[in-house]
């Protein structure tokens, strides 16, 4: 299968956190690090299957206190969609890093 027909199937998601401690922090960095791309100090820019969203969102269950943190994931849509051509930035310009999945 294509990677072209595989997009359909994946999304574009914008992850933002605030977190309070250093190490749960720390360990919720590194486990969005893994999972997409570092686009500003508390921002990332994921692009994930479906059972991918859930594993994250388990996983970040997981690391944060719920009553002291929080970990917020926008769905911004098909992956088939250029972010490029919907998102907009004032100031440094954003270039996507380049990323190729393992099938």
């Amino acid at each position: 299968m294509s990677r072209r027909a595989l997009n359909h199937y994946r999304r574009h998601f914008l992850c933002t956190y605030d977190v309070a401690d250093d190490k749960r922090r720390t360990k919720l960095f590194e486990a969005l690090l893994d999972r997409g791309e570092h686009v500003q100090f508390s921002v990332f820019l994921c692009e994930l299957n479906e059972p991918e969203h859930a594993e994250l969102v388990a996983l970040s269950r997981e690391l944060i206190h719920a009553e002291e943190d929080q970990l917020i994931i926008l769905d911004l849509g098909s992956s088939a969609v250029d972010l490029g051509q919907c998102l907009s930035c004032v100031g440094k310009e954003w270039t996507p890093m380049v990323r190729s999945h393992i099938f």
